[in-house]
């Protein structure tokens, strides 16, 4: 499941997992733990090959419980901190370094295995995993976003959060290495007037028909 931020990726994949039982991954947090480890180890963001040459240093560690996801970086959880402010307005420049993306990728594709996971990101479907039995790209209003995320974030307003999801959009979008985009064969979904129980709904209607069931299934 890939889209921009805000646009409801990762409650929506959390909800599809335990409807399912199946495993769950947020590698956006895997590219925070990243940024947050380079903040700590005081390297210059500003220097892809200072980035690039420690890519391979920390050691990320995703749990894939849909209930309890966890993400640590040398044995520390980190599940607060990648949050943060600092984290968040410098992530998008740490994931477009290449060689941050080839580690993590390695690493993501290792943790979906066989498969029986929901995976959400920014270039699964393309990149990552693009033998996906079910690519959904989840989408919403610039504003939808940005009032969701704002709500999630104390002190913070629509207008700030609109201004720096739109930096972060332009960023993500023409980065060179697995920019993101609508991956072939993926449905787009626009979640902008759906509640979350309703995109869980939607997404689980096409795993259904994917897989050649009833939608109406009886979910668990």
């Amino acid at each position: 499941m890939d889209g921009p931020s805000g646009s409801g990726k990762s409650s929506a994949s959390r909800g599809v997992a335990r409807a399912l039982g199946l495993r769950y991954l947020d590698t956006g947090a895997m590219y925070r733990a990243m940024t947050w480890w380079m903040l700590q180890q005081g390297v210059d963001l500003a220097d892809s090959e200072a980035i690039a040459a420690r890519a391979g240093e920390p050691e990320i560690t995703s749990g894939t419980d849909p209930d309890a996801p966890s993400i640590h970086v040398d044995g520390v959880d980190v599940a607060g901190p990648i949050r943060e402010v600092e984290v968040t307005g410098a992530v998008s420049v740490v994931a477009a370094v290449p060689e941050v993306r080839s580690r993590l990728v390695a690493l993501q594709r290792k943790i979906i295995g066989a498969g029986d996971i929901v995976v959400e990101g920014r270039d699964i479907a393309s990149v990552v995993a693009p033998e996906a039995t079910v690519k959904v790209y989840l989408t919403a209003s610039a504003e939808a976003r940005a009032q969701r995320r704002s709500a999630e974030l104390a002190g913070s307003t629509v207008e700030a959060q609109q201004a720096a999801m739109a930096r972060r959009d332009t960023l993500d979008s023409t980065r060179k290495t697995d920019p993101l985009s609508v991956a072939a064969g993926a449905i787009e979904l626009d979640t902008t007037a759906l509640n979350l129980e309703e995109v869980i709904a939607e997404v689980l209607s096409l795993v259904a028909e994917r897989n050649g069931r009833d939608p109406s299934y009886e979910r668990a």
